[in-house]
This record gives structure tokens, sequence and C-alpha cells, in this order.
């Protein structure tokens, strides 16, 4: 397979490593491009692997399908994996779609608030532009395999998984993330995108309720303690906008009732964002200054640290889970399937920080199963339309090993 990576970011730097280390030798990706607007950058990080030929670079213009769509054909590319923020999904999806070859994404394309009632009712879903032109996909024979980083992605996985082996009905699932993850000398950096972060904190939250259907409220509301396994501990989490609680009603059907997505952001983080919040800051929308155009967040992003630079700065882990209650074999059951990186394990052995590698192990176990031929379907489809198994048999060779926490056991 020939894979052409948009984006040498730092999940996409931690693709390039997982995905050479897991494939020496090429017996499923023959050749994997490296583009990204900062050409240099691309360059810095296909060099890491050591194998211009089979590492190519290229500079390029996400926003540009035409461009894009020319980067394909002179590589014979079989699958693009998108590594830009969410604001190029929709140019990137479509440009492969008009170059006729596969898709991926670690998260789908942008909602938009309902223009009168933004907290309470949902106005264009996440994806819903991917959905919507599902079949025409499936009519050419290509897949959209989308949100398909560690969460989205891999919680989803665990999600299918569970209900396939572990219940026979499913009350509720929760996706629950915290993190006692540091940078020293600045509380306020984020270990991936700052535009995305903005993004997803500040939007409406989306619920899902059998009896309601998807639903909003305020940005970081509803919170609760939630304990998190491996030394993390008890935190705060709150709900912001997620992948998985559209994605999950749609695919698990065990009488589920109630979905929820919820994170540790921390005080700090959460007062950060409702300062900028209120001064425009987090607008995505340009503004004239003195005659020129800028985008305001855009502008906060650029004097955040680069998330590709702090690993050696951070210390502490992140919890990515799923939990579900429901009941087995007659008897209540409640699970938590979680993956739980260390920063100084991922430093120390693939050289990148621990949000950035455990996000793009997603992808690149993927990447393996749709080469290999193992996971095969066409259309614009989620995580949970795939067998789990062979997904989570390589999580460990992948240095990413998951666990359980389960009532049953206690």
């Amino acid at each position: 397979m020939n894979v052409l990576l948009l984006g040498a970011g730092a999940v996409g730097e931690a693709y390039t490593v997982l995905t050479h280390r897991a494939d020496p030798d090429r017996q499923w990706m023959e050749k994997l491009v490296v583009a990204d607007f900062n050409r240099d950058r691309a360059r810095e990080v296909a060099d890491r692997l050591g194998d211009t030929q089979r590492y190519p670079s290229e500079g390029i213009d996400a926003n540009d399908r035409d461009q894009i769509a020319a980067i394909v054909r002179q590589y014979s590319i079989d699958l693009i994996i998108n590594g830009c923020p969410q604001n190029f999904d929709e140019p990137i999806f479509d440009a492969a779609f008009q170059a006729g070859c596969h898709y991926l994404d670690m998260a789908m394309t942008l909602s938009a608030k309902h223009p009168t009632e933004p907290y309470r009712q949902v106005g264009v879903l996440l994806g819903d532009y991917q959905f919507a032109r599902h079949t025409d996909w499936e009519a050419r024979g290509l897949l959209g395999l989308v949100g398909m980083g560690i969460d989205p992605g891999v919680s989803e996985v665990f999600a299918r998984f569970a209900e396939k082996h572990l219940f026979d009905q499913i009350d509720e699932i929760g996706v629950r993330d915290g993190s006692n993850m540091a940078v020293e000398g600045n509380p306020y950096a984020t270990q991936f995108s700052t535009w995305s972060v903005i993004e997803e904190c500040l939007n409406p939250p989306v619920f899902w309720e059998k009896e309601r259907g998807y639903y909003t409220t305020e940005p970081m509301s509803h919170p609760e303690v939630f304990d998190f396994p491996e030394g993390i501990g008890p935190l705060e989490v709150v709900s912001i906008e997620h992948e998985e609680v559209i994605n999950l009603p749609r695919w698990i059907n065990k009488g589920l009732k109630k979905v929820t997505f919820k994170i540790s952001l921390g005080r700090e983080l959460m007062a950060a964002l409702r300062i900028l919040n209120q001064l425009g800051l987090a607008s995505a929308e340009p503004i004239s200054v003195k005659g020129v155009q800028v985008i305001p967040r855009e502008v906060v992003e650029a004097c955040m640290p680069d998330p590709a630079q702090i690993g050696p700065r951070m210390r502490g882990k992140i919890c990515v889970g799923t939990w579900l209650s429901g009941r087995k074999d007659g008897r209540e059951r409640e699970v938590y399937i979680y993956q739980v990186a260390d920063n100084e394990t991922c430093m120390g052995q693939f050289r990148c920080q621990a949000v950035a590698v455990q996000t793009a192990v997603g992808p690149a176990i993927a990447t393996e199963l749709l080469a290999r031929g193992i996971w095969q379907k066409a259309g614009v489809l989620p995580p949970e339309a795939f067998d789990p198994e062979p997904f989570l048999e390589r999580m460990a060779a992948y240095g990413f090993p998951y666990g359980m926490r389960d009532s049953w056991q206690k």
C-alpha cells in the first residue's frame, strides 16, 4: 500500500514512527509520502526514518483539492491519512474521492451550532458532511474511515468489543478520559492542536439519550469525578463535544439508553478557554487588524508551545477509556476498557510525546488492517463498523496494550 500522510505535526510524526517500526520490511506499506504546508517540517519528519525512497516528502496546501489529487496520482496513493486539524477535513476528504483513493482521519468534519438554541438543540453534527456522502463512496468502492484516532477511534473499538463479548444488554456508554500530564513552565500548553482544543472544548457538547435523541448543553458542563487506573486516580471530568456520542448510538444496538463523553481539563485550562471565548480570541473567523486579515484562534495557536516540541518537558500519564454498564447472563455488569500512555515511556521508546503517539496508534493499526485486507468495506464508516478483535490483538505489539476494569472481578 502507498500512503499519503497530510500533516507532519506531533501526531503525524508519531504515525510515521509507529508504522515504520511495525513494518520495517515493507510487508504491507510500500511507500509513505510525508506532506505538510511547511516542507522543511515534512522533510525533517521523513528524515527520521532513514530511507528517502520509501519516505519522500512534499510541500502541500491541504486546502487545495487539486494539489492533493495531483500528489495522489504522482505517487499512486492508495490511502490518505489526514493528520491536519478538522478545518481541513472537507477539502482532504473531497480530494481523496476526486482522486479515487481511500481516506482516514482522526476527527470528523466540523459541526455547526443550532442557529437559535445552541445549548439545547443540535445544528450540524460532527461528520454530517462525510456521512451524507456514504452512498457515493460505497458506489465507487472507496472507504472513508472517519474518526480513527485514539478518541474518537480506539474508544469506539473498545465499545464494539464490549458489545460483542461482554454484554447481553448495554444501558449506558460513557467515554472517560483523564490525565495528570503537566508541561513544565506552561500550565496552559496543549498536547495536541490548540486549534482543535479550542474547537471541541468551547462548542456545545452533544449528549444522546434514547428518549431524547441528540441534544446539547453548555460547554464544559456536567462535572463528575471519575477514578482513573494505573496511578492517575480520581479527577473531575466535564462534557465537551466529541464524535463518539454521534457514532455509538448508530452502531451499538443492545438496548442502549445513554451515551456521554467527558474529559479532565483542569480548572486553569477551563478558565483560560472561557476568557479566550469572552474576548473573541477563540473565533475561527477572520478579522481585520490594521488592514491585515487574521484569524484570532490561529494567533492564539501561534503563541502556544508547539505540541511536537514539548515532549521533553512533559510529565505524567494520560488515560483514554470507554465505560459501559448493563447486564450479562442475567447479572449487572460495569466495565471500563482503557489505554494508558506514560510520557516518559513514550519519549524513551518513540521520541514522541505521549498524547501524540497514543493518538497515532489508532490510524497506524488501522492502516495495517486495511493494507492486509483484514478490514474491507466501502462507504463512509466509523471504527465500530469493523471487527474489533484484529485491532485489539495488535495494540500490545505497537507498544500500547489495553487494560480492563470489570465489576465482576472485584
